[in-house]
């Protein structure tokens, strides 16, 4: 979808008072495509290119080819016992024609879109590696050293990336328009795509997998940086993670780690309780009895949260075992406890 096509439909929406969460694009040079930010996207933009204007040649053919015959082959007279005159017969080269020419159509695409298709499937092996994680309803990212400092990918210019996808729920799908490439986050497994950015800036993330209630809230963005750059951001990010204690690192993990999607901080509820004056209220649980909402209630909500759900929610909450520090739980429940 191109800048064009993406302000038309948010000013659509603003006439019916709806305010479509939908990232900012860069300035695009195509008409029906975003811009093209990586080495991967030259092969998908000529087979589209290609598919489109076969489509639009053949199109135009068949339909002047049916308004010709409609007139030249209709009825001369509407006489009710009019036989009309035989006037088909077999014709090899006809049929040799219609066979022969669709083959310079069919093997060129063949040719062109599995060529596309193993390279966008094997990443070169001095690729970065960078893990996705996808959980309703928020993208995660974690770099070797770091975990996840940011709702934003971060990558340097003109180096391969190689990113390995898993979701902790439901299937999502990352989706990156400006790099022609999409992969699902299947439960259970891990998949993987690849890119190398050849531009340095911003672009959008989506999730491209209806996945609940929130998925069209599900977007994230692309930074790449300018040579250098990455390093420096890694370094500035890992020195500022580590130097958050208590609370303050909790409001940055609320935001990072996708709590704010799931657990407001106001009152209001929404796929789980609200984390508003939380800490020492007796909460009913499903199937078992009421439980003090306490450091031990909370630690355990992170690390099992299936272990006990709160009357009246589903147990959607996928567990945080492995991904939060005891300095990152801590952090968490001194956020919850300053709630009041």
């Amino acid at each position: 979808m191109s800048a064009s096509i993406t302000n038309s439909v948010a000013s659509f929406s603003g006439l019916f008072g709806l305010e479509p969460k939908l990232p900012k694009l860069a300035p695009s040079p195509y008409f029906w495509m975003p811009p093209s930010a990586s080495v991967t996207t030259e092969n998908t933009d000529a087979l589209y290119n290609f598919m489109l204007w076969m489509s639009l040649f053949f199109s135009v053919a068949i339909f002047w080819a049916m308004v010709r015959f409609c007139v030249k082959y209709r009825a001369k007279s509407r006489a009710a016992n009019e036989i009309a005159a035989k006037t088909s017969q077999h014709n090899t080269m006809l049929e040799l024609t219609w066979s022969v020419i669709p083959l310079f159509v069919v093997v060129p695409l063949f040719v062109g879109g599995f060529k596309g298709f193993v390279n966008l499937r094997t990443p070169p092996k001095a690729a970065m590696e960078i893990r996705a994680t996808g959980q309703k309803w928020k993208w995660l990212f974690t770099y070797d050293g770091l975990g996840t400092p940011d709702d934003a990918l971060h990558v340097p210019v003109n180096t391969a990336v190689r990113m390995i996808i898993n979701s902790v729920d439901v299937i999502h799908s990352l989706y990156i328009p400006s790099f022609r490439t999409k992969m699902d986050a299947v439960p259970g497994r891990y998949t993987d795509l690849w890119f190398k950015a050849t531009q340095t800036g911003e672009f959008p993330i989506f999730c491209a997998e209806y996945c609940g209630t929130s998925h069209s809230d599900m977007l994230s963005r692309v930074v790449v940086h300018p040579p250098g750059g990455y390093e420096k951001w890694l370094a500035a990010t890992i020195a500022q993670a580590d130097s958050l204690t208590g609370k303050d690192r909790g409001a940055m993990l609320y935001e990072k780690q996708g709590c704010s999607t799931c657990h407001s901080i106001d009152g209001t509820p929404k796929v789980g309780p609200s984390w508003k004056a939380i800490y020492g209220k007796m909460e009913s649980m499903t199937g078992g009895p009421a439980m003090k909402v306490d450091e031990n209630y909370l630690r355990e909500s992170m690390l099992d949260p299936q272990a006990h759900i709160v009357m009246g929610y589903a147990p959607a909450m996928p567990t945080f075992e492995g991904k939060l520090s005891d300095k990152d739980i801590d952090g968490l429940i001194d956020f919850i406890k300053s709630l009041k």
